[in-house]
């Protein structure tokens, strides 16, 4: 029997296999912990103490004076209270729908905002026609905006 001092390897058992399995082990952990790391980063209240991103918004150009105060449920509102005049009450609806779907705070707000619109298309459209724009948005909101307008 012959013996060698040099270690056989067999095809893909080597260096390349070792530095893979080891690749294979670690880089699953460095992306999950990155990926956690960089959502914790965030400022998901929408209240932004970092001074990048303060600086950035407050170079945006404001609507006018007293804008920045104005809160998100009012400038939507104002933004679908002319949009009803414009177009219709069913593309408000559809976009007051859109929007607190997109954004989840707005929904304690829903109520509130159908209401009105309910209220704003009597004035501009008057009962029966605003009635029948009416649909199941935010507990039907709309609707009893349309008759608290009517009585």
């Amino acid at each position: 029997m012959k013996h060698t001092t040099t270690p056989q390897t067999r095809h893909g058992r080597g260096p390349a296999r070792r530095i893979g399995r080891s690749l294979a082990l670690v880089l699953p952990v460095v992306l999950v912990l990155s990926g956690t790391l960089a959502v914790t980063r965030v400022d998901w209240s929408g209240n932004s103490s970092n001074p990048v991103l303060a600086a950035a918004d407050a170079s945006r150009p404001q609507a006018g004076p007293g804008a920045a105060a104005r809160a998100p449920q009012d400038v939507l509102r104002d933004r679908l209270l002319t949009e009803l005049q414009e177009k219709d009450p069913g593309v408000a609806l559809t976009h007051l729908q859109e929007a607190v779907n997109g954004r989840p705070s707005l929904a304690r707000h829903c109520a509130s905002i159908a209401r009105a619109l309910g209220r704003a298309a009597v004035r501009v459209y008057g009962p029966t026609r605003a009635q029948s724009y009416a649909r199941p948005v935010c507990d039907t909101s709309f609707a009893s905006g349309v008759t608290a307008a009517h009585r």
